[in-house]
């Protein structure tokens, strides 16, 4: 790339005066500097308005470059320890791939046809994790609980958390996708099934987004006419690809 095509402000393309776009971004800057991003965002969206109000053409585009919404540096530290908690992610990781892969073994000459999902939860662990260490909180007395909605492929590895936590035992594990018998663990996420264990059902796919919709607008509705105090409390949705398609 020529050095012509770069100006003073390290972009790139016919910037007709370099000197003033500088000038315009180090006054940027300053704000930002002075009295933080939501003063800049502000100004800016004063700028934006200003410009639409003067027929100043604002070309629109839904895609944008990723950013990271946090600075390294603004992040807050985690409260648990990370190395512990590290391990644990590993055992669940490892504990739910494995009960899909026991439970189609039972009857290798046909090929095991069982199924169940191994690489869902792996996806989602970190986040799981993070959500139910330090984010999701249980009903109390003064606080009436989250609502979870999880992705239902990735049951096995709620199975598994389960199970560290002597939730569920290693004979439910081992009867995964075989409650016939009352000692199984559902397919996936299944109130009618595991009325102790499951919130909410989130098969078939699609199922999950649009309760989770819903609920949250229940609760500021029991809110909004004092039937409630809702205002602690959150709802959870986790999405994959058989949600979004």
């Amino acid at each position: 790339m020529s050095d012509e095509s770069r100006n003073a402000t390290g972009s790139v393309g016919g910037d007709n005066d370099a000197q003033e776009t500088r000038e315009w971004m180090d006054a940027l800057s300053a704000v930002i500097e002075a009295n933080g991003p939501e003063r800049a965002h502000e100004l800016l969206e004063q700028l934006l308005e200003h410009a639409r109000q003067s027929s100043i053409d604002m070309p629109f585009s839904a895609t944008t470059g990723y950013v990271n919404t946090l600075e390294p540096g603004e992040q807050a530290r985690s409260p648990g320890n990370l190395e512990l908690e590290g391990r644990l992610r590993a055992y669940m990781r490892w504990n739910a791939m494995a009960l899909v892969v026991k439970a189609n073994r039972l009857d290798p000459a046909d090929g095991g046809d069982l199924g169940g999902h191994i690489s869902s939860f792996q996806s989602l662990a970190h986040m799981f994790a993070a959500g139910f260490n330090h984010f999701w909180h249980a009903e109390s007395e003064g606080h009436g609980g989250d609502l979870l909605y999880i992705q239902g492929h990735s049951a096995p590895g709620i199975y598994a958390r389960a199970f560290l936590e002597g939730r569920l035992s290693e004979e439910q594990l081992l009867n995964f996708r075989q409650e016939v018998g009352g000692k199984g663990l559902s397919s996936y996420p299944h109130p009618k099934l595991m009325p102790d264990f499951w919130q909410f059902p989130t098969v078939s796919m699609g199922l999950g987004p649009l309760m989770a919709i819903y609920q949250a607008r229940f609760l500021k509705y029991l809110h909004a006419r004092g039937i409630a105090d809702t205002s602690k409390r959150k709802v959870w949705v986790f999405c994959g690809d058989g949600e979004m398609d």
